[in-house]
């Protein structure tokens, strides 16, 4: 069996597996968070019709991370069992295995300190959930034992990035101080996004799949896989999460899948793609950003009706299917001028 062959159908089995687990245990788990009143505490600073939203079970995003994290430990084994090293050497290298299971332990790390957020907000009653130093400093936490380990995995501080029509670029200490900004970034972005029905879900399904698509194309094979788990869990669970939504993912959810989408775009050796496969989540952290500075800077104008960005179109009057379909035609655009990119710069 070729590579490809192999390739394609460990994807489908890790896409299949995730996206059963999700979607099935999704029919469980609703109705026990429910009766533990898991409910969404809807904050008065929010659109008004969002009121309706009140009490829907939150914390949903455990299903996507048991079928996620399930389908990688069954099917990355199973693609090497079945393309064995033909030189008698292991196939993958000490620090590519480091990218792989270390990404996903980054994701799960993520997903824990959404837990820690969502459990203060929903069991606790505070609706803030951790105050926002406490929780950027888990977050840069997990980010710093992700890089910790790919360095001491085998990269030694070289910092070794490809560019399309560029190379591979060696960036040393400054790749790591730069990950750190990024990753904690977007990680950020991904949770930003997760704010009207089914929006980060679909979102990051097609980032997963341009992912998945690049990998392939680059014969990174291996992270192309957790791609494809990743998008499979994202489509189970917006069998649940897909307007009207009856679970919302909460912190737990999309903190994790900021971790797995930035996890697959480092293993892939190109974190250079996320700014262009990640602009809705790019689009939604800069709204925050601008619209507070500016705010402060004019003593209480707006640019933006409301942040994040899908706030403010709804505002504008788009319904929440609508934002969803046109934030993902937007994702897929940037993803496809980002596969282009690599398809014509690494020839």
């Amino acid at each position: 069996m070729t590579e490809s062959v192999a390739y394609g159908l460990m994807s489908a089995v890790a896409a299949g597996v995730s996206f059963g687990v999700a979607a099935l245990l999704g029919k469980k788990l609703i109705p026990w968070l429910r009766k533990l009143k898991y409910g969404q505490t809807i904050k008065e600073i929010g659109p008004a019709w969002h009121a309706s939203k009140q009490g829907t079970p939150t914390m949903g995003g455990i299903v996507f991370i048991i079928g996620i994290v399930g389908a990688c430990v069954i099917a990355l084994p199973v693609f090497s069992a079945l393309i064995p090293s033909m030189s008698g050497a292991p196939r993958l290298s000490t620090l590519k295995r480091v990218y792989i299971w270390a990404g996903v332990v980054m994701a799960l790390l993520y997903g824990a300190i959404g837990f820690l957020d969502d459990y203060i907000s929903v069991v606790k009653k505070r609706n803030t959930g951790l105050t926002p130093w406490p929780k950027y400093l888990l977050q840069l936490g997990a980010a710093a034992a992700y890089l910790a380990a790919v360095w001491i995995g085998g990269d030694r501080g070289e910092g070794l990035t490809l560019i399309p029509f560029v190379g591979e670029v060696q960036l040393g200490v400054w790749f790591y101080i730069i990950s750190l900004v990024v990753i904690t970034g977007f990680v950020n972005g991904v949770n930003l996004t997760d704010g009207i029905d089914g929006l980060c879900s679909s979102v990051t399904f097609f980032a997963m799949v341009i992912l998945m698509l690049t990998a392939g194309f680059m014969q990174q094979f291996d992270m192309g896989i957790i791609a494809a788990a990743t998008a499979g869990g994202c489509v189970g669970f917006l069998v649940w999460n897909f307007f009207p939504a009856k679970v919302f993912m909460g912190d737990t959810g999309s903190l994790f899948l900021g971790g797995m989408f930035c996890a697959v775009a480092y293993g892939i050796r190109m974190p250079v793609l996320i700014p262009l496969v990640g602009i809705i989540y790019l689009a939604e952290a800069g709204s925050v950003i601008v619209q507070r500075y500016y705010y402060k800077l004019t003593h209480g104008k707006r640019i933006f009706k409301m942040s994040p960005l899908h706030h403010h179109f709804e505002m504008c009057g788009w319904s929440e299917v609508k934002i969803v379909s046109v934030f993902s035609t937007v994702t897929v655009i940037g993803g496809v001028i980002a596969a282009l990119a690599v398809a014509a710069g690494l020839r």
